[in-house]
């Protein structure tokens, strides 16, 4: 009888420490960034540029879609491919008026959209969606291509005087490729022009700053950011870098989408793991023999170790004097438009923006979107834009912004 009763009282013991070993186990630790949302802004679908050199057409439109998303308006999807379209035949004009010592190409800026929609208009992606030349994304190697030899051969002047066919041959390209622009079209029962569709959107492009962060101009005044897809010569206000900050952050919280123009090109962006950082370190602490295996390392065994993001990193401390030796040695380019619609931290507490991207969503880790860190933004940063009313209105002042 002892036995038995001590055989129970072991099985129940043996039974309570499996279940308090159960519960004491902790959770395997996750690898990678974590991240917690601080405040989220409603934007429309993620869009793919897919191979065309026109985010600033995609991010530019996915403002003005979130703009009217704020202002309580119906959700558009509206044509990137009329904005691009527009702005290679104005391209072109000033190209050839400044004999070619201008830039000529697929990129653009986000005041090319407003300067479009104010002078053209703007219609919905299902009137014209640009593809008409068999693919069902937009690929623009062949067309970049031949319109660029199609300028050059105008600048070249053969006939020693313009033909008056010049830009109409030029218009009859862009129809082959992008299809011809309808000059009306109906949506939901009614009849629009380009022109009376974008005034019925109701967006105001006057409501919207232009800013920017450099040393090589005054503060607090604008200036004409010397960059090669500013063809049109558009101007931003300039202000200090944690002012930048500030715009920024000040517009998140408030319900605004910030139009974020920067360099993706650091080796701290990883698409992959939807995350963009700027590492403390530029290579690890080696010595002797690990040393010499590292320098054996191709640049792509270099980047893996230094920039795996398997775990969050220490960053560097950005200043406006890095910003602007970035800049000035061709380290900060203009290269990738996006929206920043969110503010976020990593399982550290470290500050994040959440940015809506025009790449293909596939299998990807947060379905189009990413992270991009505080000193990320802060150092490749090239420029921004908002809604007059989410800059402070210290600042507002400082710019003499009514």
């Amino acid at each position: 009888m002892k036995k038995l009763l001590f055989g129970v009282l072991a099985v129940i013991f043996s039974l309570g420490l499996h279940a308090q070993t159960n519960e004491e186990q902790p959770e395997p630790e996750k690898k990678g960034y974590q991240f917690t949302m601080e405040k989220q802004i409603p934007v429309t679908s993620v869009k793919d540029q897919y191979r065309s050199g026109t985010c600033w057409s995609f991010s530019g439109l996915g403002f003005v879609e979130a703009e009217m998303l704020r202002q309580g308006k119906p959700e558009y999807d509206l044509s990137e491919a009329f904005i691009f379209r527009k702005c290679y035949e104005d391209k072109i004009v000033k190209y050839v008026r400044m004999h070619g010592s201008i830039n000529f190409a697929g990129g653009g800026s986000f005041g090319d959209v407003f300067n479009t929609i104010d002078k053209y208009g703007i219609v919905p992606e299902n009137v014209y969606d640009g593809l008409t030349y068999g693919d069902t994304s937009h690929v623009h190697g062949e067309l970049d291509a031949i319109l660029k030899a199609y300028a050059e051969t105008i600048i070249k002047n053969p006939n020693k005087k313009l033909s008056t066919a010049w830009f109409s041959a030029y218009q009859s390209l862009l129809d082959g490729y992008l299809g011809e622009v309808p000059e009306t079209f109906t949506y939901n029962g009614v009849e629009y022009t380009p022109a009376s569709f974008g005034k019925s959107l109701g967006f105001n492009t006057a409501d919207y700053v232009n800013l920017t962060s450099y040393t090589h101009h005054p503060f607090y005044e604008p200036f004409i950011l010397e960059i090669p897809d500013n063809w049109a010569w558009g101007s931003s206000y300039n202000v200090p870098i944690d002012e930048l900050i500030g715009i920024m952050n000040n517009a998140i919280n408030n319900g605004y989408t910030v139009c974020w123009g920067a360099d993706v090109s650091e080796k701290g962006f990883k698409w992959s793991k939807g995350v963009a950082v700027v590492p403390e370190e530029d290579r690890p602490d080696l010595d002797g023999l690990e040393r010499d295996k590292w320098e054996k390392l191709s640049a792509r065994e270099k980047n893996e170790m230094l920039y795996n993001m398997d775990n969050p990193v220490p960053e560097k401390e950005i200043t406006q004097e890095m910003r602007q030796i970035a800049f000035d040695n061709y380290q900060t380019t203009d290269d990738h438009g996006m929206l920043i619609c969110g503010l976020a931290k990593d399982q550290n507490g470290n500050p994040f923006y959440y940015v809506k991207n025009s790449w293909n969503t596939t299998d990807h880790i947060y379905d189009g979107f990413f992270y991009a860190s505080e000193s990320f933004v802060k150092y490749k940063t090239m420029n921004i834009v908002v809604h007059k009313d989410a800059i402070p209105k210290d600042i507002k002042k400082k710019l003499g912004i009514k």
